[in-house]
């Protein structure tokens, strides 16, 4: 089990001073930027992995947008879901599909998941100085399910099930409770769909929808519920 929240970050600069990494600043003040919410999980089942994520863009107390997708589908049998900086995930989506085909062209073979995760995680690492403001659930298929967390600076964290986001927290008491290796894809759809709505329940940055994404032997296949 693995989760990871990310609000706001915080930078001490050469005085010594505390001030947040993203922020807006004039000669009287600095106000805080704070990073949108999200809840995101990731669940292995016998044969497979599911990833759902709500569709609430919140900066603050604002709803920037209420139909954003967090799931995105790398290759044929590997997919991703995030929180924190969706447009960062995007980018880091559309590059690792384009890693993804040049690979698989040298190999003449499908990219396993932890390859998948091996390369996002040297992207990210490659920019930690500038960082990628997102939180990665990375998983697929490639003979048995597999399922991993990335943090923003590229840590590789192997797990059965995940959380990210805001919402973790109250997503994963649904999860610690409820998970059971070798389910069926039915009832990991289930609680996926369950744990989101908890933090949903629980979380402002959270709501308006869910999308998700299950990956098996057959590929992968996308869906939405309210």
């Amino acid at each position: 089990m693995r989760y990871l929240t990310l609000r706001y970050v915080k930078v001490i600069d050469s005085k010594c001073t505390e001030r947040p990494l993203l922020h807006s600043s004039d000669h009287s003040h600095m106000a805080y930027m704070y990073m949108p919410g999200a809840t995101a999980v990731g669940i292995t089942y016998d044969g497979g992995i599911v990833m759902a994520s709500e569709r609430r863009i919140a900066y603050g107390n604002f709803v920037v947008s209420k139909t954003t997708k967090k799931t995105f589908k790398i290759t044929d049998f590997v997919g991703a879901c995030c929180a924190g900086m969706v447009a960062d995930m995007q980018v880091l989506a559309m590059q690792m599909r384009a890693m993804t085909k040049i690979r698989k062209m040298e190999l003449k073979r499908e990219i396993p998941p932890n390859s998948v995760a091996k390369m996002m995680s040297s992207l990210m690492y490659e920019r930690r100085y500038y960082p990628l403001m997102t939180q990665v659930i990375v998983g697929g298929v490639d003979g048995q399910p597999a399922l991993y967390t990335l943090d923003p600076l590229g840590s590789v964290l192997p797990d059965d099930y995940a959380a990210v986001g805001t919402g973790a927290e109250m997503a994963l008491g649904v999860l610690d409770t409820e998970f059971k290796s070798k389910m069926s894809e039915q009832d990991a759809v289930k609680l996926a769909v369950k744990s989101i709505k908890s933090a949903i329940m629980r979380d402002n940055a959270s709501g308006d929808g869910i999308d998700i994404l299950v990956v098996d032997k057959n590929g992968t296949r996308e869906s939405t519920e309210n």
